[in-house]
């Protein structure tokens, strides 16, 4: 049986806080929630899942050069995740927080030091990766003026590769 060809996810790494609220949020006064820390980012979480399916996964992305971008790091590569992750001085890794109840959620994002991605990083971390035959483009990266030039190189890249792309 061949191998699978290795994936390429490019975007966010986050930190996620969620808070599944108890009832209704209740403006200028407590809410009770079940509250969770963990590791999130579309980018982030498609690669731990290649990973857990076995295919081998690159992701790149950029966080901060701080304990929450180590730990964020460490949960990738304890999921099989090989990252391509670039540290940014001076600059938080992202963080969302996420509000959920009744069938609805609400999100509060600071993208951090995912808005620092560079094409030059891009560039380095596929250099590394020949056996790369996929890529996934987190559409975060294109949306921001801040990431776009990285996540426009990535595609770049996979034309010239011939990889298939998304």
């Amino acid at each position: 049986m061949t191998r699978a060809a290795r994936v390429v996810v490019v975007g966010d790494v986050l930190t996620d806080v969620v808070a599944v609220l108890a009832g209704p949020l209740s403006a200028g006064s407590d809410t009770t929630a079940e509250i969770s820390l963990g590791g999130g980012g579309q980018a982030a979480n498609t690669a731990a899942w290649v990973a857990a399916q076995g295919v081998p996964v690159t992701l790149v992305g950029a966080v901060g050069d701080d304990e929450a971008g180590r730990d964020r790091v460490a949960e990738l590569d304890r999921a099989g995740v090989d990252c391509g992750v670039q540290r940014v001085e001076g600059v938080p890794t992202g963080t969302v927080i996420v509000l959920a109840g009744d069938g609805e959620r609400t999100m509060v994002t600071q993208r951090g030091a995912n808005l620092r991605l560079s094409a030059e990083h891009v560039d380095r971390t596929l250099a590394a990766v020949p056996d790369a035959g996929h890529l996934h483009l987190s559409a975060y990266t294109l949306l921001d003026a801040g990431s776009r030039d990285a996540g426009l190189r990535a595609l770049a890249a996979a034309r010239e590769r011939g990889a298939h792309h998304q």
